[in-house]
């Protein structure tokens, strides 16, 4: 009996030791279940966070905008003009006349601006590729509304609509109502 004795010890303390073990194995793995929960909740957390931040990026863009200097003060005009031009897009693309970005700016409108600058002495040039930015474009908008004087919000969209002389263009009419209709929807839901 005396010689079991140390098989009986060996054999107990075996399953003692396995019994521990699944118990531990089972641990881990709620564990490492709790962490991978954790994670997914963090990445779910940093994704918001990210969204919040573009929300934030944008506003700030869009007050940034008219921090610099624009005589007319009415944010409105402009989303509603980037609206209707991109529904907000900085990617949009107008192939068969060139236009791009969120104002859909075309060459011809940046050689204008940049024509307008040198003769302003201005070290400040714009290139066509400037126009997928959207601070750049609504840099570019801001010189051309200036230079050629456009006060009113209807001068201003009719006219970036139908170049400088755009206010006496009837085919800009239907534009301004576009843009002035999209006023009024943001205005409503404020």
């Amino acid at each position: 009996m005396i010689k079991i004795i140390p098989y009986i010890l060996v054999v107990s303390s075996t399953i003692l030791f396995t019994i521990f073990s699944l118990d531990s194995e089972k641990q881990i793995t709620e564990l490492e279940q709790q962490i991978h929960l954790q994670d997914l909740h963090c990445d779910s957390t940093n994704k918001y966070i990210d969204s919040l931040l573009l929300e934030i990026d944008t506003l700030l863009q869009e007050t940034e905008v008219w921090d610099q200097h624009i005589t007319y003060n009415n944010t409105q005009l402009l989303s509603a003009i980037i609206h209707i031009e991109s529904s907000g897009r900085d990617s949009a693309y107008h192939k068969g006349e060139d236009a791009v970005g969120c104002l859909q700016i075309r060459r011809c409108m940046v050689d204008d601006v940049n024509r307008i600058l040198i003769r302003q002495k201005s070290d400040i040039h714009f290139t066509y590729d400037d126009r997928w930015l959207r601070t750049k474009s609504i840099e570019m908008f801001e010189v051309y509304c200036k230079h050629y004087k456009l006060t009113t919000a209807e001068e201003i969209a009719r006219c970036w609509n139908g170049g400088p002389r755009g206010i006496n263009n009837p085919s800009t009419v239907q534009y301004w109502v576009k843009v002035e209709k999209k006023i009024e929807e943001e205005y409503a839901l404020r």
